[in-house]
Order: C-alpha cells, then sequence, then structure tokens
C-alpha cells in the first residue's frame, strides 16, 4: 500500500495527465455507443413474445404494425389512395386498412359494423402501419408531413421516436439542474471554494471512462445513458469527501502536504473501499434479473462504481496535491452547522421511532408486495403530439392495439377455425388471416405472392387479431390470455404471439419472479460484507432492516395511494437504495462502536452522531436531488418512476438512519456486545472500577 501511495504522489503530474488523456479518449468513444430504445429488446429470450418477434424478423417480410394513422374526412377512394401513400414512404412496409378485410366495392352496411367501425368511421379512416426497425425517426416524419396537422399518429413506433427526441434533452436539463444543486450543497458542507470542484472533478472524470468504455458493450440502453451518469455521481461522490476530509484532519497532524495525503489514503481506504463495496453489490444484484434492462444497468452502474473508486483513490490524491495551495487560498469560514449536539433532539425521538416503526413494517412489506406496475414506455406529458394524437384517434375510433398471432403452417381449416374463434372473443374487433380473407379452397400458389407473405412464412402462418383494448392493463392482459388460449386449444405451445400487449403481458410475468431474486440477491450479498466489517451478527441484521423498512415504506406508498408506478423502477430501486443508502448506517454504526469502547451507550450515540450526521445529510442531500431531478425532467415512465422512488427512499432512509438506528442499537446494546466478536464495549471493568464496588453483576461486567 505504501509503494502504491507513494508512487502515486511521486508521479502525480503524470497520473493527472494520465487520467485526463482517457477520460478524453472515452469522450470520442462515447459518441459510438449504440443507445437501445426498445424495452421489448430486453425480454429474456425464452419468453414467448420474444421468440415469435425473432420468428416474425427472420421469417417475414412484414413485422407488427407498429403505428396508428387517422386521415379525416376522407372517402372510401381517397383513403384507399392515401393507404397506397403510406406504403410508398421509405421505411413503411405494410399499411393494413378495411380493404384487407373486406370488399369496399360492397354496402358497408353489408359488412360486419364492428369490423368497419375498426378502420373507418364518419368520414375518418384508421390504417394500421408497420415501419421496419431503425427507420421510425424519418418514416414518422414523413408521415407526419403527408397527413398534416389534422391527421394523427401514434404507436409503438412513435412513441419510440419521441423517447429518442426527450432523452438527449432531459438528460442535459438534469445534469443543468443537478451540478449547480450539488455545487451548493459541497459548498455548504466544505471550507473551501476550490474543493466542491475537486470532488465533482474526480467523480465527474470517471462518469467520462465508464459511459466511453461502455462501446465495448456494443449498446446500452436509454435508461442506462439516462440514469447511470447521475446515479453514479450521486452514489460515489462519498468517497471524495471521505478522503479530502481525511487529508484536512491529516494536515493538522504533519506539515508535509505529502506525507498527510499518504496517511489520508491509508486511512480512508478502508472505509471508502467498504462503502464501494456495499454499493457494488448491490448494484450487481441486478445482474440476475431476467429482464435484461437489469443486467444492462447493473453492469454499468457496478463498473461506475468501480472506477469512481479507482479515481478517488488514484486521481484525486495526485490532482489534489497539485492544487493544494489554490484550495488554502481559497478558504472560508463553515456555513454549515456542526450539528454536535443533534442527538439532544434526536434521543428524544429514537425509542418512539422504534415503536413506530415496529407498527409500520408488517403493512409497509404487504403493502409494497400489492403494489400495481405498468409495463409502457410512452410520453406521458400531454404536451406531446403523441399524447394528443391518440386521444384524437381514441375520441373516434375508441382504444385499439393488434396482437400477431404465428402458427404452424400447413393447416389452413385449423387456421379458419382458429380466426373464427377468436373473432368470437370479447374485445376483438377484428381477424386478418390468409384463411379469413381469401378462404379455404384457393391454394396459396395461385395468388400474388405480394398477398401470400402477407400471411404465410416458410413455416409459420401469421393470424393479425384487433382489439379494442389499450395496450396494457388487465383488461388487454386478459384478452391476450384468451387469444393465447385459443390457439393452444388448436397447436398447444407451438402457438406464439407477439405484439405490444403480448410483450407487456411477458413483462408484467418475469417482474414477478426478477423482483424475488434480485432482493435476494442484493440482501444477501450486503450482508456478508456487513457481516465480514463489523464480525457481529446481530448488527448485519439491524443496519438491513433499517434500510429494508425505509425501502419496504417507499414502495408501499403507491399502493396506498392507489398510484401505480413503473415496473422498472420498483425493480431497481429496491436494489439502488438498499446498495447507496446502507452507508449511512455504516458509518454511524462504526463510528458508534468506536466510541462505545471507552464511553456508556448513550454519549457513545451522542459522540457518533455529532460527527456523522452532516455527512449523512449531505450525502443523503445529494441523492435525493438526483432522485427527484429525474422525477421533475424526465418525461419517460420509467426514468421519472425511478427518480420519485430514488428521492424519496433516500429521504426514508435518512430518517430511519439517523431516528430508528440509534435507538435500535442503544435498546439491544447488551445483545449486540453478546454477538460481536471482541466487542470491547466500555464497562465499569474497562473504566477500572471494581465490579463489586461498582455494584454491578458479574454478568453485566461490560455494560454502562
Amino acid at each position: 500500500m505504501d509503494r502504491f501511495v507513494n508512487a502515486i504522489l511521486k508521479h502525480r503530474k503524470t497520473v493527472v495527465i494520465v487520467f485526463l488523456a482517457i477520460a478524453a479518449v472515452c469522450v470520442v468513444l462515447q459518441m459510438f455507443v449504440g443507445i437501445d430504445y426498445d424495452l421489448v429488446d430486453y425480454l429474456p429470450k425464452e419468453a414467448q413474445s420474444t421468440k415469435a418477434l425473432a420468428i416474425m424478423n427472420q421469417e417475414f417480410a412484414q413485422s407488427m404494425p407498429n403505428a396508428s394513422v387517422m386521415v379525416k374526412d376522407v372517402t372510401l377512394m381517397q383513403a384507399k389512395e392515401t393507404k397506397r401513400s403510406l406504403a410508398a414512404i421509405p421505411g413503411v412496409t405494410q399499411v393494413l386498412w378495411l380493404d384487407d378485410v373486406f370488399d369496399i366495392a360492397l354496402p358497408l352496411e353489408t359488412g360486419d359494423a364492428d369490423t368497419i367501425r375498426g378502420f373507418y368511421r364518419d368520414g375518418d379512416a384508421l390504417f394500421s402501419v408497420t415501419i421496419a426497425k431503425g427507420m421510425e425517426k424519418p418514416a414518422c416524419a414523413a408521415i407526419l408531413v403527408l397527413i398534416g396537422a389534422d391527421g394523427a399518429l401514434t404507436g409503438e413506433a412513435p412513441d419510440l421516436v419521441s423517447v429518442q427526441n426527450a432523452t438527449v434533452a432531459e438528460v442535459l436539463k438534469a445534469a443543468a439542474i443537478l451540478v449547480p444543486i450539488f455545487l451548493l450543497i459541497l459548498i455548504l458542507s466544505t471550507t473551501s471554494w476550490i474543493e466542491p470542484l475537486l470532488f465533482l472533478a474526480a467523480i465527474g472524470i470517471s462518469i467520462l471512462i465508464n459511459m466511453g468504455t461502455s462501446v465495448f458493450l456494443g449498446r446500452i440502453s436509454f435508461m442506462t445513458n439516462s440514469v447511470s451518469p447521475i446515479l453514479q455521481l450521486a452514489c460515489s461522490l462519498d468517497y471524495a469527501i471521505f478522503l479530502l476530509h481525511s487529508f484536512s484532519d491529516n494536515r493538522k497532524k504533519y506539515p508535509d502536504v505529502a506525507e498527510a495525503m499518504r496517511h489520508a489514503v491509508r486511512e480512508s481506504m478502508s472505509t471508502i473501499a467498504a462503502s464501494a463495496a456495499t454499493t457494488l453489490f448491490g448494484f450487481l444484484a441486478l445482474v440476475f434479473m431476467k429482464f435484461g434492462i437489469g443486467s444492462d444497468l447493473g453492469v454499468n452502474l457496478a463498473k461506475g462504481i468501480v472506477l469512481s473508486f479507482i479515481s478517488v483513490m488514484v486521481f484525486l490524491p495526485a490532482l489534489t496535491l497539485l492544487l493544494y495551495r489554490l484550495v488554502d487560498r481559497t478558504r472560508h469560514r463553515e456555513l454549515m452547522p456542526s450539528f454536535q449536539n443533534v442527538d439532544r433532539v434526536l434521543s428524544r425521538i429514537a425509542v418512539p421511532m422504534v415503536l413506530l416503526v415496529a407498527l409500520l413494517v408488517v403493512p409497509s412489506f404487504l403493502g409494497q408486495r400489492q403494489t400495481s406496475f405498468t409495463y409502457g414506455n410512452s410520453i406521458a406529458s400531454a404536451n406531446t403530439r403523441n399524447e394528443r394524437d391518440s386521444r384524437a384517434i381514441e375520441a373516434v375510433f375508441g382504444k385499439s392495439t393488434v396482437v400477431a398471432l404465428l402458427v404452424p403452417r400447413g393447416e389452413v381449416m385449423k387456421e379458419r377455425d382458429l380466426s373464427r374463434d377468436v373473432g368470437q372473443l370479447e374485445h376483438v374487433t377484428a381477424v386478418v388471416s390468409y384463411a379469413e380473407q381469401v378462404g379455404t379452397a384457393l391454394p396459396p400458389e395461385f395468388l400474388d405472392e405480394g398477398i401470400v407473405d402477407r400471411f404465410y412464412s416458410a413455416n409459420h402462418a401469421r393470424i393479425i387479431v384487433y382489439t379494442d383494448t389499450p395496450q396494457e392493463g388487465d383488461v388487454a392482459f386478459r384478452t391476450v390470455e384468451s387469444i393465447q388460449a385459443a390457439a393452444r386449444v388448436y397447436y398447444g405451445d407451438a402457438a406464439l404471439s407477439v405484439g405490444p400487449s403480448a410483450s407487456l403481458l411477458d413483462m408484467k410475468n418475469v417482474v414477478k419472479t426478477d423482483n424475488t431474486m434480485v432482493n435476494a440477491v442484493a440482501v444477501v450479498a450486503i450482508f456478508l460484507v456487513l457481516l465480514l466489517t463489523f464480525r457481529s451478527l446481530l448488527l448485519p441484521l439491524f443496519l438491513l432492516l433499517t434500510i429494508e423498512t425505509a425501502i419496504w415504506i417507499n414502495l408501499s406508498i403507491p399502493y396506498f395511494t392507489g398510484s401505480p408506478i413503473n415496473f422498472i423502477g420498483f425493480l431497481v430501486i429496491s436494489t439502488v437504495q438498499l446498495g447507496a443508502t446502507v452507508d449511512y448506517a455504516i458509518l454511524l454504526t462504526t463510528r458508534y462502536r468506536v466510541h462505545r469502547s471507552r464511553m456508556p451507550k448513550r454519549e457513545a450515540m451522542h459522540a457518533a452522531l455529532g460527527e456523522n450526521f452532516r455527512s449523512i445529510l449531505v450525502s443523503g442531500a445529494t441523492l435525493a436531488a438526483a432522485g427527484f431531478t429525474l422525477f421533475a425532467t424526465s418525461s419517460n415512465p420509467a426514468i421519472s418512476g425511478l427518480g420519485l422512488l430514488l428521492g424519496r427512499g433516500t429521504l426514508l432512509s435518512v430518517l430511519m438512519v439517523t431516528c430508528f438506528l440509534p435507538g435500535l442499537l442503544i435498546l439491544f446494546d447488551k445483545a449486540i456486545r453478546r454477538t460481536t466478536y471482541k466487542a470491547d464495549f466500555f464497562g465499569p471493568a474497562k473504566a477500572g472500577l471494581p465490579m463489586a464496588k461498582a455494584g454491578i453483576p458479574l454478568e453485566e461486567e461490560h455494560e454502562d
């Protein structure tokens, strides 16, 4: 360790130059990182909709309809001409309309009323459009030009374009808000105008390197691209604060700044490593999610924590020694209270807080298990054209979505019977299949290849089902399950379904197992870290109970308020909040044990809170600010939902650590001593008083 630290300090200029050069290269590399905006791509390979989508992409020229286009005030012939114009747009591979399910040369009264109203109503025409993957942006722009201001465009493809357009602008907006907030918090908590810039420089360098090295992962999700830099900054800023505070303390002991930094690195290494380890394992737990977004986010966040740790332990000492004179010249008085006597206030609520938590813990645990979720990824803002167009189409045609069934090819009679059975299901408005549109008597070989390719590949037949449901929700999911059940009657497990509702249903089913698995992995991993850190059986349990209770309360609020939350936020927040805020509990408990070795329990807690309340407050404020900023700036429900849960969860964790944990440690002081290896707690014998004179029984030798 000494040789390592000496090398860093001796070659400080080289270290800084190397880090700056790597960061500059990574800024360039970041431009080549692919961003994936489609959550469907992260469903597990064994999900039935993933299998169906793979088959459709491999065997069919046209994929699923992913956009709905409404044109107002047109005749049937004008609508047919619009269909031709839509089909001619680059990137549009298929357009389905009324003439695909009904001969529009016949009077409309002779057709099925529900089917006709699904495509043409009161002079307005609704087209189902398929846009090729990767062509969403130019194709949607061309469609909007074609249909004009009176037309409407909605669906997965335009939603994807909205997410793409919004994400970059919103990330920059969040950064523009957060950096000044972080600077203000750091200025208030330090005594130099330059120190906050050192903190941000150390973590900022690691963020740039993290973002650039993602190029070696291929593509990352829009969620990771938006959230990872902000979470990395908020979660690892503490590391820089710990190091520079230790450096400041050691400068009072050692006049030589290099010697002071050498001791600061050695002393803070274990604390920062323990803090980074809990956060790291919390993030790595996300890798165990079947839903790939967890692995994508977990790997990038874990990589970011490791890079932040390296930057703080290598780059920051070198940079600080180069700039320490500037830091000294920009000293200012302390702007934040010391909080040395904060325990006088908190001690009054410690025991009542324990009782209150005891009352809340069971309802909160049960409530968070009943929380309702949303699964879609569309922009929720009412000010977007997507949302206005969606309401316009819904006002005329009602809710609508498309499900495609893929079944083995070869038995047209089965396809006909299945199409009729599905067509009779509740909420199904139309069924488009070869058997229904062409019939069973005419072999495909006698038809135009373009017509056949719409329904058949070499191995599969495709049946398009239109429903009057939204893309998600109980009604939508029950309808998809009914369609799947009807298909299984004829084809068993060989029948597959794909479409927005089918994919979201698979996401819902994946969530059930992911949440339990990820939480279990995170809790076990962090418990082991705490066990090794404190060498105690009870302390890890108490620390986990403190943060887990905050998590349960946080996640139960949507249930008790009747507000569904996006499932990604629910899956991610448990591990993020646990990994990021258990550090507060570690910090307080570590200092409590140090003081407990030389003073009674209440005095030890008074000293521990006085020393660490400000650090916990500053760390919690930065993480909460990051969460609430994501919530306020993002129009994407997954990101804004995660932001709200993170901001609220951090505040709850701070409250639990400063108000609940102290009471827990004091109430169970004797049990903690007995279950901790070499506890070395203060007591009469340690104070040099004879036990008999002190009037204390032998078994309470070490109690105050």
